[in-house]
């Protein structure tokens, strides 16, 4: 029987890799894209060597409309389908909206709500025709609290990954395909070095950070046992749950006055 194959984008740093050494350690082989084609490389060589793993590395960037479908053609061309998909790329941009031209707001919706969309639109009817398959969104505790001034539409593009994996998850019940959104607090990785945040975050009570390996296995086993949406860790659950609770007015005013401590607003 051919191993079974699991797409992981954004898989050359943190929590991307973390999932991607899981997937590689239950006996799937790896497509692994991102950016950067070198640390692909250097990674598929890690996972070829210490799981056995096969590799194909695909350097793309998902800000380019045109990359889901090149992604998934180089696959079909390879004769590969894909089993699992772990829609992992992302970024944040900081400052308030008109801080940022239009043309990285739109970028920046294309890798964190579009490319998502259609690459989990492209690989479904196989895995459903298999009747085997998993898919998992990798949102974030931010999607379940009130936005933050200085991340305009980060928050808003995890919400929207909630809810459509939500309803993916319901679509697809009786079919053998797992959908699951993972939605870490703060995970210590490369996320906050891209974004400029390093030093100000690095000042966060210690409490309140995972490693990416853990947040990786709450991913996998919740997309295992076909959980809708996971929150990861004691501390993020109660954070998520009391901003269910609270008024809107008052969660708003109480984000108000932390915000300063993890986002840039100016």
């Amino acid at each position: 029987m051919a191993r079974r194959l699991c797409l992981v984008t954004g898989a050359s740093a943190g929590i991307g890799q973390a999932i991607a050494r899981i997937y590689a350690e239950r006996g799937y082989d790896l497509a692994l894209t991102a950016r950067r084609a070198d640390r692909l490389e250097t990674f598929a060589a890690e996972l070829k060597q210490t799981w056995g793993a096969e590799s194909i590395t695909i350097a793309a960037d998902l800000a380019d409309r045109a990359a889901p479908a090149q992604i998934i053609g180089a696959l079909e061309a390879a004769g590969r389908p894909v089993d699992a998909l772990v829609n992992n790329a992302g970024y944040g941009l900081q400052g308030n909206y008109l801080a940022s031209s239009w043309e990285d707001h739109a970028a920046f919706m294309q890798v964190l709500v579009e490319a998502p969309l259609e690459l989990a639109y492209r690989v479904l009817p196989g895995m459903q025709e298999r009747r085997f398959g998993r898919i998992m969104n990798v949102a974030s505790l931010a999607g379940h609290l009130p936005s933050a001034a200085g991340a305009t539409l980060y928050g808003a593009s995890k919400a929207f990954l909630i809810k459509f994996s939500q309803a993916l998850n319901l679509e697809n019940t009786d079919n053998g395909v797992h959908v699951s959104a993972l939605c870490p607090g703060f995970t210590y990785s490369e996320f906050h070095d891209v974004n400029g945040m390093r030093e100000q975050v690095s000042t966060m009570p210690k409490w309140l950070w995972q490693d990416a390996k853990t947040v990786a296995q709450i991913g996998y086993d919740a997309l295992e046992a076909n959980q809708p949406v996971v929150v990861t860790g004691t501390t993020n659950k109660t954070i998520a749950a009391i901003g269910k609770l609270l008024p809107d007015s008052l969660a708003l005013r109480l984000m108000k006055s932390q915000v300063q401590k993890f986002r840039r607003a100016d």
